[in-house]
């Protein structure tokens, strides 16, 4: 870095709102930061209003980081001093009671042990009942709300497990779908082909039986044809005949009957006498039939 005023510095960047206090803050930081690093000098480098800013802000962020590092590093300092000086006065009574470390089994020791690092994993600060206690029930609490959200998660997997199996399954389904539809695409074409020449065809024939349409049409009216003698008209007329000969031929029955009477009146009773009497030589004939029948069966 060059060794160029800082006030003198803020006059050669061009337009720049930074005053000399602050090239001089980072100058002052950029050194520190060097010198930390074991650096003699900070290399050159062009100042612009962007690295100044830049610089600027790096600054002011490792400032305050450093100083919040401090002041938690003197808290930790203040708190093992007093740590150190708890632990001597705590080895001072035990000695004076006789529980020195040294004079103390293996076994109680080891045990000591034992409880000092499961106090620690349960994150108690003492060694009362109480507290393992309550450290338990908080570890069971949490074993229990771990347990929850694990079955929680596992019915949500197979949830998600369900929901996979039944895409693929429509997956697979589309694809032997999308296969078929594949497949059918030649036979489906060449049927299209053939519906395009019928088309075509029925589209001809259409034409020509319109034409003939309009030929028949113009020739019926030609004949002087009337909707009156229609193929519907002359199929209700024959009906209608056929009503009337049904509701005549009794009557002409009738008369044909007495057609074959006599002209004159008097033949005509000549005749119904002439009827009566063979009627009932018809009746004494049966009558005589009948009594002759009747004694040959007695006998």
């Amino acid at each position: 870095m060059s060794d160029t005023p800082a006030n003198e510095l803020s006059k050669t960047i061009n337009g720049s709102q930074f005053d000399a206090n602050t090239i001089a803050d980072v100058k002052s930081w950029l050194s520190s930061q060097f010198d930390a690093a074991g650096k003699d000098h900070v290399p050159d480098f062009e100042y612009t209003s962007r690295t100044i800013q830049h610089l600027h802000n790096l600054a002011t962020v490792s400032q305050s980081k450093t100083q919040a590092a401090s002041i938690i590093a003197n808290d930790f300092r203040l708190k093992a001093t007093e740590y150190r000086a708890q632990a001597a006065r705590i080895r001072e009574i035990l000695e004076n009671v006789g529980l020195a470390q040294e004079g103390l089994p293996a076994n109680v020791v080891a045990s000591s042990q034992v409880l000092a690092n499961v106090a620690n994993l349960l994150n108690i600060r003492d060694t009362e009942l109480s507290s393992f206690l309550v450290a338990m029930g908080d570890v069971s609490l949490r074993k229990t709300g771990v347990e929850d959200k694990r079955a929680k998660v596992q019915k949500e997997s197979k949830i998600l497990l369900d929901y996979t199996r039944k895409a693929i399954a429509r997956l697979t389904y589309l694809k032997r779908t999308l296969a078929q539809l594949e497949d059918d695409v030649a036979p489906c074409e060449t049927q299209m082909d053939g519906w395009k020449t019928n088309l075509a065809i029925l589209v001809s024939k259409e034409r020509q039986y319109l034409q003939q349409y309009s030929n028949y049409k113009a020739m019926l009216n030609r004949v002087g044809y009337t909707p009156e003698i229609s193929h519907g008209m002359l199929v209700e007329m024959a009906e209608h005949r056929k009503d009337l000969e049904k509701k005549t031929k009794p009557i002409l029955d009738t008369l044909r009957s007495y057609q074959d009477l006599p002209p004159d009146k008097a033949l005509a009773a000549l005749a119904i006498e002439d009827k009566k009497r063979q009627y009932n030589a018809a009746e004494k004939y049966l009558e005589d039939v009948l009594q002759s029948a009747l004694a040959t069966s007695e006998d």
